[in-house]
């Protein structure tokens, strides 16, 4: 390709509302355009590197025994409303009527589409495990896209789904599904970490994600050294500590005016946050309920959601605070609430004693609380945020956190669409039976922009050859110079030759410009036609290691074309 017919634009300004490197970067390079808040269309650089990155989960999805095939993107809602899943996607779930009144949904995810294909196809346990799969794009109205590609309102997925006569058929396609993201991701030349993972919407008995590991990533990946464990955050297990036997003091009433906020209690009461519960009102599904943990500690939404099972589930308003506390908000606590509502209570204050909470009165704080004498829970249960240096779950050893991307996900579905959706084979005595599904999924355009995250610097992306838009630019220095630009000509044509994804910049810019858009872009080789043209010298340059040499032509063409990762 010739760059003067590219179409294409660089930015050197860092788009105000990139936050991380992969969202700069790729509007910077002119990898993608933004249409709206979380849409984004892919320019044609940004096209080739995607293809190359579904290129590779195809092929090794397709080494795999996995069969590809399309389903659609507008959806009846019948389907959704047979798995209960219409309801429990909530607002994330884009819907629409049609003319005449039916109503369809732009797909989240298709598990309901597949399992009704093969409910419809297969009869006998003759036909079964088969797996198949589709990259195609979804829909979710997120509440706050960011981050470019990685959190978007529309973005493109690889899932698969696996159908199975018995859980030990899932165990082997859920291990085929689990090496061939590995390879994926190994070829990618990512650095990741597979953990335990939420089921979330998806639902099942269990579940890993692949993450990619990034100082911006959005979730908490909690792993112990010791034994290997590693868990999303929303997953890591909290175990009970042991409790410190202390005397029960009599509880008392402290006036604590304008004070509201953890930081300010410690200071005004000059004591530590273990010694602080804080009481959050929840709304969950339109049932308000009250859930207690440690003051230095974040409730975990999501083990709270599962908890209710629940669709919708925000902070209690200002109104629903002050009317079940009789208090301004920043006041509540377990003792005196005006309504009774179910109190959840975490693990880890259950062995707490004489600790600081609101009074439910405006301006006041109750100290030397405990359970059983001043309130009974409804329930006790792991509802906070792992956190470094808490124990394992599984040995004991202290837990350490790191951030991430997640670009992968597996699922073992169990029976749960096969049964809602009437997925069944006939067995060897003629009996039907559920079938077992699996559901596996790569976010392909995430995992292009973590690549991005783990392969750049200062001045732009440095790709791994393998997905790289293009692998070498061919850079003459004088376009109008015939000799300077017969070289770079003759080093272009035997590149194409050779089968290389090649650009010829035959624009007439100043070198200088040249080197740095494609410094910006991340092509992994430059070859430079410059002042020893008419030696048939040229310079070739490493964009990962910015390694430099002067070879002849004919030997750069073969360096190109010898190394390809």
């Amino acid at each position: 390709m010739r760059v003067s017919r590219l179409f294409m634009a660089t930015q050197r300004e860092i788009p105000a509302d990139a936050e991380i490197p992969s969202h700069q970067l790729m509007l910077r390079a002119g990898l993608i355009r933004k249409c709206a808040s979380g849409i984004y269309a892919f320019m044609p650089m940004g096209w080739k590197a995607y293809r190359k990155v579904e290129n590779i989960i195809r092929e090794e999805m397709d080494r795999a025994g996995a069969q590809e095939l399309i389903m659609p993107a507008l959806l009846p809602a019948e389907s959704y409303q047979a798995s209960g899943r219409w309801d429990k996607f909530g607002p994330e779930m884009f819907r629409l009527n049609d003319r005449g009144g039916r109503q369809f949904c732009l797909g989240p995810t298709h598990e309901e589409s597949f399992t009704e294909a093969v409910r419809d196809t297969v009869r006998s346990y003759k036909q079964l495990p088969v797996t198949l799969y589709q990259i195609q794009h979804k829909y979710r109205d997120e509440k706050r896209p960011r981050f470019g590609v990685v959190r978007a309102r529309e973005f493109v997925m690889k899932d698969a789904y696996s159908f199975d006569v018995d859980e030990a058929g899932l165990d082997k396609s859920y291990d085929a599904m689990y090496h061939a993201y590995r390879r994926i991701f190994d070829r990618l030349g990512l650095d990741y970490t597979i953990v335990d993972a939420d089921s979330g919407a998806m639902g099942g008995s269990g579940s890993q994600e692949f993450m990619v590991k990034s100082p911006v990533g959005e979730d908490g990946i909690c792993f112990c050294d010791a034994c290997g464990y590693a868990a999303n955050e929303e997953k890591a297990a909290c175990p009970v500590p042991g409790k410190k036997e202390e005397d029960l003091k009599q509880i008392n009433k402290i006036h604590t005016p304008d004070v509201k906020t953890i930081e300010e209690l410690i200071a005004f009461m000059n004591t530590t946050p273990d010694k602080f519960v804080k009481t959050i009102l929840y709304d969950i599904d339109g049932r308000i309920v009250a859930v207690m943990v440690r003051g230095d500690r974040e409730i975990n939404e999501t083990k709270l959601s599962n908890l209710y099972d629940a669709t919708e589930m925000t902070l209690a308003s200002f109104g629903d605070v002050e009317r079940i506390t009789g208090a301004k908000v920043g006041f509540a606590g377990p003792v005196g609430l005006k309504e009774k509502i179910e109190v959840i209570v975490d693990n880890e204050v259950s062995v707490m004693s004489n600790f600081i909470v609101g009074a439910n009165e405006t301006d006041y704080h109750f100290e030397n609380v405990n359970i059983g004498r001043d309130f009974t829970p409804d329930r006790i249960v792991d509802i906070r945020n792992a956190v470094e240096g808490d124990p394992c779950p599984k040995c004991g050893q202290p837990l350490k956190m790191a951030r991430g991307v997640e670009v992968g996900h597996i699922f073992k579905l169990g029976t749960k669409y096969s049964d809602a959706l009437g997925c069944v084979y006939l067995d060897k005595a003629g009996k039907e039976n559920s079938m077992i599904m699996g559901c596996y999924g790569i976010g392909v355009s995430r995992t292009l922009a973590a690549v991005i995250e783990q392969n750049h610097d200062d001045d732009g992306i440095r790709w791994p050859r393998i997905v790289a838009p293009y692998e070498v630019v061919v850079c003459p220095t004088k376009v109008n110079d015939e000799e300077n630009m017969g070289l770079a000509e003759k080093v272009y044509e035997d590149l194409l030759k050779a089968g290389i994804d090649v650009l010829l910049d035959d624009r007439n810019e100043r070198p200088g410009v040249k080197f740095k858009d494609w410094d910006l872009i991340g092509i992994p080789l430059r070859i430079t036609v410059g002042r020893r043209a008419s030696e048939g010298i040229v310079e070739i340059k490493n964009r990962t290691t910015g390694e430099t040499s002067e070879l002849t032509a004919d030997e750069a063409v073969k360096e190109a074309t010898a190394v390809k990762e």
